[in-house]
């Protein structure tokens, strides 16, 4: 197939990359640790952790999980927000020769339990904060060692301490709760691991580029999140892939271990975890934002110092043009305002670039390609409405359902090959098989059509899939979850347009108890579902759209259908 994007790239973009110039993530990671070792790794409440200090401290708390006796390949669940405590365990599981398993903090006790079971995770390291949920489910699931951390563990002794006590006492954000270590289970605190890990040495791992370095879950078509298989190679091309393209917008930063990214995505979500690598793999500054929902405090922050790269969703884009101290912030150093995680809004790019002068950059990927897919060329002078070209070294093709290829300009199934997609789902060997067609291509579940200079434009999902500020929503989860709630008999739940989180979720009921109330249903799902996952709107019906053979037919209730 030939390669029609070549044709559009910038100039200086390389066409490939080379993953093999790594044996691992860990080489990469200790690589730029070695060579940035006086350079700021992260800022996080004005407080700076350097690259030597990760190094130190990732190598301890590595040694540390080596002494607790897990098999190589073992997985490690990281429940954390954006604190420096989580680029520690990221970087400690990986060069112990372990398997990192990202957990969203904000899981209720069933998600969180399916993915700790799914995953097979036999430790974990959590911020108290959210410890009650972990008390619920630890006794059902494989977990025998919980490092627990709390807010200030890293952020120097006094003032550490004080934010700790802050956030237990002052703010009270910390639940009450008792993990029941039954079974032999252990509980270690972070600074106790990161102690005891010092007196030991960290063996060097023996993953290669085929070993797993990450399970990302993402949601499943079943109902429930599947893990996908992240390979060392998968997660070392995407690092290489993203540096390509940013190349031409970074060049004027210079020496790149000067350059300074915003983290106000979570990390454990992949779009944020491969931006986050980058920054490592160039020995630039993160500065990590807890709580990004609290845009006061985030605009704070960004006027504080200038920064090169701010990743965003749509609906965070448009929370921060809201904010009226938003506009006195300095622009002048933005080199890339990057968007993904769900489609960017025109006005929204429009309204960006008036205040900032920067142009909102436009991409696609998936937790499966480990964020990685196409983008629009950093040095475009305006927003395209289009998710760009695929990068370097990734094949895009149209396909129909069959896996032929379709001419430029016919709409068919956005397909998706390159290192940085995924070798699979994890023990779903049924869902993998459906993933992938004869010839080595991911199906996306996206429909679009490519033009003859290689730029996609999405126009369709073939899935019923719901994007919820960025973050995916199945609508079969919702509905098994509803469907549990006392006095429903049926549910269908569907996306309709919002203009703050780009989709909302619907969710479309039959009951057989008629004192049944929407302010009912909404709180099961408050107690059932975490944040994005909740309906907006219940609707009660007396009967529900259906196929002959009794499948609910979701496009039916569809606005406009």
């Amino acid at each position: 197939m030939e390669k029609v994007w070549l044709q559009s790239y910038p100039p200086g973009v390389a066409h490939d990359i080379d993953p093999g110039q790594y044996r691992s993530v860990a080489h990469l990671l200790e690589e730029s640790f070695q060579k940035n070792a006086g350079n700021p790794f992260s800022l996080c409440m004005d407080r700076t952790m350097r690259y030597g200090e990760l190094d130190q401290h990732s190598a301890a708390l590595g040694a540390w999980l080596q002494s607790l006796g897990l098999e190589p390949g073992a997985r490690v669940a990281i429940m954390l927000p954006n604190i420096p405590q989580f680029g520690v365990a990221m970087a400690a599981v990986l060069r112990a020769g372990y398997t990192c398993v990202n957990v969203n903090p904000l899981y209720t006790a069933r998600e969180l339990e399916h993915q700790l079971k799914d995953s097979g995770a036999s430790a974990i390291v959590i911020l108290e904060n959210f410890a009650h949920t972990l008390a619920e489910v630890l006794p059902k699931t494989g977990i025998r060692h919980v490092c627990l951390t709390a807010m200030g563990d890293l952020l120097g002794a006094a003032y550490g301490c004080w934010i700790t006590f802050a956030v237990r006492h002052l703010a009270k954000m910390v639940p009450a709760y008792e993990l029941p270590l039954t079974g032999g289970r252990q509980l270690t605190p972070f600074k106790k691991a990161l102690e005891r890990g010092r007196a030991l040495r960290l063996q060097p791992s023996q993953a290669t580029l085929d070993s797993i370095a990450f399970l990302q879950y993402t949601g499943g078509t079943t109902g429930l999140s599947k893990g996908a298989i992240l390979t060392h190679r998968n997660i070392v091309a995407a690092t290489l892939q993203a540096e390509a393209w940013f190349a031409p917008a970074l060049a004027r930063v210079g020496d790149l271990s000067k350059a300074r990214y915003i983290a106000a995505l979570p990390l454990y979500h992949i779009f944020a975890l491969t931006l986050g690598l980058l920054s490592i793999r160039q020995g630039a500054c993160l500065t990590l934002i807890p709580n990004p929902r609290d845009i006061p405090k985030f605009v704070a922050v960004l006027k504080k110092r200038p920064f090169h790269m701010l990743p965003a969703v749509n609906t965070l884009f448009n929370a921060l043009l809201q904010n009226p101290e938003f506009k006195t912030v300095d622009f002048s150093h933005l080199c890339v305002s990057q968007a993904g995680g769900m489609a960017a809004s025109e006005g929204t790019a429009r309204q960006w670039k008036q205040v900032t002068g920067s142009t909102m950059i436009e991409g696609w990927g998936m937790s499966e390609t480990c964020a990685i897919g196409t983008n629009n060329p950093v040095d475009n002078a305006e927003f395209t409405g289009s998710i760009g070209l695929p990068l370097p070294g990734i094949d895009i093709a149209i396909k129909d359902d069959a896996g032929a290829d379709l001419p430029l300009g016919e709409s068919g199934e956005i397909c998706i090959r390159g290192p940085n997609v995924m070798r699979g789902y994890y023990n779903q060997p049924e869902e993998t098989a459906k993933a992938f067609t004869a010839d080595g291509f991911m199906r996306t579940g996206d429909i679009g059509v490519m033009d003859a200079r290689g730029y996609t434009r999405i126009i369709d999902r073939k899935k019923d899939m719901i994007i919820v500020s960025g973050f995916n929503v199945f609508p079969n989860e919702i509905e098994q979850v509803i469907g549990l709630c006392p006095g429903v008999v049926e549910c269908a739940a569907i996306g309709v347009p919002d203009e703050k989180s780009g989709e909302a979720i619907k969710v479309f009921v039959t009951k057989s108890n008629p004192d049944l109330t929407e302010d009912a249903v909404l709180r099961f799902c408050h107690d059932q579902l975490t944040g994005y996952k909740r309906p907006k709107y219940i609707e009660f019906r007396n009967e529900l759209p259906k196929t002959n053979v009794g499948k609910i037919l979701r496009r039916e209730l569809r606005p406009g259908a």
